[in-house]
């Protein structure tokens, strides 16, 4: 298997122990400012972002706007668990090469652009994205007082560590 589908599925599995650890109203709760945006509305988009990949048309064109956008996902864990278990599913039986171009449709800012990428660099993006909205979920968390144990979650690897003097 592919290093980048196996960084994005293990990037994935956050999910699935957030998921096992919240109720439904601890996933939509929109409560926290500035954005008052719930972990389920963070969840739904990471998904909808991975799901848009596999929704290539017969061109080989990705639409990165054209998501799904479904509400159940950010308000029920079960629905948010059988989405990502889809998602999952089709990263485990990619049946394209991660080096084949691919044109994704998305908008910068400006409006809709057309950006040629390989599926390889649109996986790593998604796996990046999904660790951004990972930060964005951690705030949301420490200001509900939700505790994971996980010291990794929503940083990218990249990030510096403190160093702690034992």
């Amino acid at each position: 298997m592919n290093i980048i589908i196996q960084s994005t599925l293990k990037t994935l599995q956050k999910t699935q122990v957030l998921l096992d650890h919240l109720s439904n109203s601890q996933l939509c709760d929109a409560s926290v400012s500035p954005y008052y945006s719930s972990i389920g509305c963070h969840i739904r988009h990471i998904l909808d972002f991975y799901d848009c990949i596999f929704n290539v048309d017969h061109d080989d064109q990705v639409d990165l706007t054209a998501r799904s956008r479904n509400k159940a996902v950010e308000s029920d864990c079960s629905y948010a668990q059988d989405y990502l278990a889809s998602i999952v599913g089709k990263l485990n039986v990619v049946t394209f090469d991660i080096n084949d171009t691919v044109l994704v449709t998305d908008d910068l800012g400006l409006g809709k652009t057309q950006i040629p990428y390989t599926y390889g660099s649109l996986l790593a993006q998604a796996n990046s994205h999904t660790i951004h909205h990972y930060a964005i979920i951690n705030y949301i968390f420490d200001s509900l007082g939700i505790v994971i144990n996980d010291s990794e979650f929503g940083y990218n690897p990249t990030t510096p560590r403190q160093v702690s003097a034992e």
